[in-house]
């Protein structure tokens, strides 16, 4: 049977190669051309059950670049048999380091700043005095490979006092010397003057950071969001902003995606906005781009993916197709 790897992104030449000489490669997203393909990889696109079945029983696999797989229904994927891989190495680093300089942004005031240089003249300089961060208050939710980053970069580098929240991880894990847990969310929200989400987006997840919880937090505080748009309940968000309980948020993701035109927080200019690139970087790209190469070959040659979103799907349809 004729392979197929249908994407709605293009790889660079140095990659190609090692998709070509396994299946037929097709990368301008055209939807015409979708039907019996093996492997599909998008980004933005929600893929559910119908996407799936509009492929056909060929497809085995859906690569996702990134960490985040919110954009899939691995329910369905999972029932079918079909293996969803992402790449979640990848654009750590890259994601880390844009969730601080976020913090670090909103915090100096970098924004109103940079406006008032360029001609917004009544911003006036009262506007623009920002907060230290050493010895400051800094409470991380999640502590994967994202927020371990974030809390070395912010206690060793900036000497933050951190702490983190984070269920899934072991009660005899070791943390880092300087670095203190709580098992209470609601403190997270509550004791720290700046609070960053690095959590993935799931059911229990969802509007973690509610009006109650944001209401939790002390008058001038922040809020750091580079995870996914809906971990914040954004209207709760911008009223807190607006009565002036929060000094500031930033925020990479939003809810809906890209944010609406008429969102107030695009006038806001205690916030920071960036349009979802915490992970858009040189290194960053590369890394997901050579991770999700690995895991499509992987399953053209009938291997096991070293990523799988829904291990429980393996090995799935790929014993029928590759027989």
């Amino acid at each position: 049977m004729k392979k197929k790897v249908w994407m709605e992104w293009s790889l660079p030449l140095s990659l190609r190669g090692q998709i070509t000489e396994l299946a037929e490669y097709v990368d301008d997203g055209d939807m015409e051309k979708l039907a019996g393909s093996t492997v599909i990889s998008g980004i933005r696109r929600y893929y559910d059950g119908e996407f799936m079945d509009r492929v056909g029983p060929e497809l085995i696999q859906i690569a996702k670049p990134g960490i985040g797989v919110d954009n899939i229904d691995l329910d369905a994927a999972t029932s079918r048999g079909i293996l969803v891989c992402n790449t979640p190495d990848a654009p750590s680093e890259s994601t880390a380091e844009h969730a601080v300089a976020l913090l670090m942004a909103v915090a100096k005031r970098v924004m109103v700043g940079d406006m008032q240089l360029r001609g917004v003249d009544e911003i006036g300089r009262e506007e623009m005095q920002g907060t230290e961060l050493i010895g400051s208050t800094l409470g991380i939710v999640g502590f994967g490979r994202i927020g371990r980053r974030v809390a070395e970069m912010t206690s060793l580098g900036i000497r933050m006092k951190v702490t983190i929240f984070d269920p899934l991880l072991p009660g005899d894990f070791k943390l880092p010397s300087g670095l203190s847990r709580t098992d209470d969310l609601d403190a997270i929200f509550a004791e720290n003057q700046f609070v960053t989400l690095h959590t993935p987006l799931l059911p229990e997840t969802h509007h973690l950071a509610n009006e109650r919880r944001l209401r939790l937090m002390k008058r001038g505080s922040y809020l750091v969001n580079a995870s996914r748009g809906g971990v914040v309940d954004e209207a709760a968000l911008i009223k807190v902003l607006e009565e002036g309980h929060l000094a500031g948020a930033a925020l990479d993701v939003f809810d809906p995606e890209p944010p609406l035109p008429d969102n107030p927080l695009l006038k806001m200019r205690n916030v920071v906005l960036t349009p979802h690139i915490a992970s858009y970087t040189d290194s960053g790209m590369a890394a997901m781009q050579a991770g999700t190469v690995e895991n499509i070959a992987n399953v053209l040659k009938g291997e096991r993916p070293r990523w799988i979103a829904n291990p429980e799907a393996w090995p799935g349809r790929m014993e029928r197709v590759n027989a």
